[in-house]
């Protein structure tokens, strides 16, 4: 097997060969998820819980719909009213976590690092579900199997990753991933929303939205994400729609099959157009929902097997 991460933290440290393996194990949940009885038991006697820590919709369903479908016994615990608010540190939350035993840990942090720092303190395998900008590791992987599917190849494609690149998460996993697949990717936005660094990682990047999506096989928009500014970083909403939204005119510099991706929560008429997002012939932003449950899946199950394995040469050991 070429999966063999004891957790899943981040892209930044996964070789091509075990992200190629998770995305075909990912490709047989979708067929799974979209037959008639949605139930096995690869997870069967394990627990997972899930620890939000920010609110999420998607993610969150599809971590819990994920272990379910698999067998296992799944908790998602309301962090926001949890013992951290009268003063209790993640690390004593970890610890109190671990004495439970858990198999499977899914947690979403606002603080980078934070969900790093968990996974060195219980024995059980952690899955980061977002933290702070730091990572999103199972968005690029669900973003990557539904690329995979509608481009019928994962490398040597042109991706051009637009709007808010400096605050978010989905941005960076998507660019350690696409670059590992040998991708041409260019990140496009405003100055004030791009990373000092950005020109560092590998990547071409523009503030003109017509030259960056120029021939783009894919065109992935991003969320303002106004939670994690703390300043004018745009002039206002209608500004920022008319020169970095996605419209017909914008997408019509980008090739003719190309096809449109957006992480959720959308912010219609100021990322994207309301029509172009709903467009079945451009538009995978559904897609992407679905490949989150199956991707999902895969994960917990892969990381699930390299646990008992470890476990079971603890035991032998």
């Amino acid at each position: 097997m070429t999966f063999h991460a004891q957790h899943l933290l981040g892209i930044e440290h996964l070789a091509p060969a075990g992200i190629t393996a998770l995305l075909d194990r990912a490709d047989r949940y979708v067929a799974f998820n979209r037959g008639g009885a949605k139930h096995a038991d690869s997870l069967a006697g394990m627990t997972q819980i899930n620890m939000f820590f920010e609110p999420s919709t998607r993610t969150q369903a599809s971590f819990e719909l994920a272990g379910k479908r698999l067998g296992a016994d799944v908790m998602s615990m309301a962090m926001q009213a949890s013992s951290l608010t009268k003063g209790e540190t993640l690390i004593d939350t970890a610890m109190t976590l671990n004495a439970m035993h858990p198999d499977l840990l899914v947690v979403r942090h606002p603080n980078s690092g934070a969900v790093d720092l968990l996974a060195q303190k219980v024995t059980c395998a952690v899955l980061n579900a977002g933290d702070g900008r730091h990572e999103h590791p199972t968005q690029a992987l669900l973003d990557a199997l539904t690329i995979r599917r509608a481009k019928g190849r994962l490398h040597r494609l042109t991706v051009a990753i637009c709007g808010d690149i400096a605050h978010s998460r989905v941005a960076r996993s998507n660019i350690w991933l696409l670059g590992k697949m040998e991708n041409r990717i260019r990140l496009v936005g405003p100055p004030t929303l791009m990373p000092a660094a950005a020109a560092e990682l590998g990547v071409e990047v523009t503030d003109d939205m017509r030259a960056g999506l120029a021939d783009a096989d894919v065109v992935m928009m991003l969320r303002l994400q106004r939670e994690r500014m703390d300043g004018g970083f745009v002039p206002s909403e209608r500004e920022y729609y008319h020169r970095f939204g996605l419209d017909a005119d914008k997408l019509a510099h980008a090739a003719p099959d190309a096809i449109v991706m957006h992480p959720g929560p959308m912010n219609r008429g100021i990322e994207i157009d309301g029509t172009l997002a709903d467009d079945i012939n451009r538009s995978v932003i559904q897609d992407q929902v679905e490949m989150g449950v199956a991707v999902r899946m895969a994960a917990m199950e892969l990381l699930a097997e390299n646990l008992r394995a470890a476990r079971a040469e603890a035991a032998h050991g």
